[in-house]
């Protein structure tokens, strides 16, 4: 019943926390064009102590042997045998308007079947998007914040040994185009859809600038007309705006997780005239078999098991609770904890109440 509060508790905080106070712009919303990029790359690890990929690895071989051809050596995948390097794939995420000589942080994950690549090097490695040109070069010391040690017996590790991070491992060799130059109309796009929302922004913009600058297409984007008094400035029109404060609509929404007994429920939801009763029968059968045997110096008697059965039947008694129609959140958590259920019992119920469609609200279980 403690978990059970504390949950309605911080859910209601949370509501109200968010319903409080407006939130600005830039939080709910962002511009069209203004995203990151994903960026990856194939590349190799060296310097392991003999923890990298085995023998069995052939396109790790491949790629050394390819790594020293290009640096003047001539070699074969046959005189190669090493156990101190790793082939791996390098992942960074590119941010919006980064410029040549920005630093990324890159993360590097094994390929082969290598135990560690902890205190390895990443020798130069181009990083791709998606349209195959190359963005950015990685390269620099692996930290993994583990280890993995073994013997015949025993084994001891800490952590993921196979994947590690460079801090600012990666510089970028290649911008982005600006999608925002030159333009006289930008998409403000919202991260949750909602018409009552797109409405509210497009208010507060219009109001701001005391112009029709902002309308509205749709519940998810909001198009932007450039006033004439910020023309070549646009980086000062967006500041200018993303810092207005809207109050974005909540939808009405319960949440429940059956495998933690996780609920949500937003301050909106609502539920009709229902009555609603909750208990449990639990039936116990022992069986107790005894043992007749006959008195001493009786002619005829014979030992016999005699059996017994205990039967137990108890069933909860709990009271019928009906819930008014309009109930809130709050009357709704006061009208449950009168029934003494748990988490686990309020996702049973919140079911059988949307079932029964006296819940005002869409049900969501992950």
């Amino acid at each position: 019943m403690k978990i059970f509060k504390n949950i309605i508790l911080c859910t209601a905080l949370i509501c109200f926390a968010v319903n409080a106070h407006a939130i600005r712009i830039k939080d709910i919303a962002s511009f069209e064009g203004v995203r990151e990029n994903q960026l990856v790359g194939y590349g190799l690890v060296v310097g392991l102590n003999g923890s990298g990929d085995s023998g069995q690895t052939k396109f790790q071989i491949q790629s050394v042997v390819n790594m020293l051809e290009r640096m003047g050596v001539t070699t074969s995948a046959n005189d190669i045998k090493v156990k101190n390097v790793a082939a791996v794939m390098v992942t960074a995420t590119l941010p919006p308007f980064a410029k040549q000589g920005n630093r990324l942080d890159v993360l590097v994950s094994s390929l082969g079947d290598a135990k560690s690549i902890a205190g390895g090097t990443l020798v130069m490695t181009p990083l791709k998007g998606a349209d195959n040109q190359v963005y950015a070069v990685a390269q620099g010391s692996v930290l993994t914040n583990s280890f993995a040690f073994g013997g015949q017996g025993a084994t001891a590790q800490k952590n993921h040994p196979t994947a590690g991070r460079i801090a600012n491992g990666a510089l970028v060799e290649r911008e982005l185009p600006n999608t925002l130059a030159g333009k006289s109309v930008l998409n403000l796009n919202l991260e949750t859809a909602d018409f009552t929302t797109a409405s509210r922004i497009v208010t507060a913009i219009n109001d701001k600038f005391k112009a029709p600058v902002a309308t509205s297409r749709d519940s998810g984007s909001v198009a932007l007309a450039i006033p004439e008094s910020y023309a070549n400035r646009t980086v000062e029109f967006i500041a200018a705006l993303e810092n207005l404060e809207v109050k974005p609509d909540v939808q009405a929404k319960v949440v429940l997780n059956e495998r933690t007994g996780t609920i949500v429920m937003g301050e909106n939801v609502r539920i009709s005239t229902v009555a609603v009763t909750h208990g449990s029968l639990s039936l116990v059968i022992k069986e107790t078999p005894r043992v007749s045997q006959p008195a001493p110096f009786s002619k005829g008697g014979e030992t016999k098991v005699v059996p017994r059965t205990d039967l137990k039947v108890e069933e909860e008694s709990r009271r019928l609770m009906v819930m008014p129609e309009g109930a809130s959140i709050g009357d709704v958590v006061r009208a449950l904890n009168l029934l003494g259920v748990t988490p686990r019992d309020l996702i049973s119920i919140l079911q059988a109440v949307k079932a029964a469609g006296a819940l005002q609200a869409e049900l969501s279980i992950i």
